[in-house]
């Protein structure tokens, strides 16, 4: 019983020690990670958080989708810093890279493929992209009418068939 308690206390000791000697080194390094795009998939012209770790003092986040932006310290989390940016209304869409630069030691991080950017939506319209209805939409709705008023006159057809009898 002695050995299982004190086999106990020296592996919380030793846990406690081994999550406290990363935390101590890491606050002297300041290289940027995990860089966070959130939402990872954003229309042109939509807003887009980018967090990263790792950036005590802020920097500048830069991609081709968006203008060079400011990261800002986080309150309360030592090491990460958030910017907020808007994605340009002539952005292609695909993935696109962000590129982190620390302002405390200048070091600097890509994340490939950070997030994406789909086509604008245009609200109002259903999303489309043409103004007009097209000769093929034309023809699926006719096709839909000429279906329905077929079936209707059936079924009256047959309503009044049961009604003689």
């Amino acid at each position: 019983m002695r050995n299982t308690r004190s086999l106990a206390a020296v592996g919380a000791a030793v846990a406690v020690l081994g999550l406290t000697a990363p935390t101590a080194t890491a606050g002297a390094d300041h290289t940027p990670s995990n860089i966070v795009a959130l939402p990872s998939t954003v229309a042109r012209g939509g807003l887009m958080t980018v967090t990263v770790d790792g950036c005590p003092q802020g920097g500048t986040m830069t991609s081709d989708a968006f203008r060079t932006t400011s990261l800002t310290p986080v309150a309360g989390a030592n090491d990460t810093s958030r910017g907020t940016t808007t994605i340009r209304q002539d952005a292609r869409p695909g993935s696109y890279d962000i590129t982190v630069t620390v302002n405390c030691s200048g070091r600097r991080l890509t994340r490939p493929a950070a997030f994406t950017v789909i086509g604008g939506v245009r609200a109002g319209v259903g999303g489309s992209s043409s103004g007009r209805a097209t000769r093929a939409d034309l023809a699926i709705g006719a096709g839909l009418v000429a279906a329905a008023v077929a079936c209707g006159g059936l079924f009256w057809v047959r309503r009044r068939a049961e009604r003689r009898f």
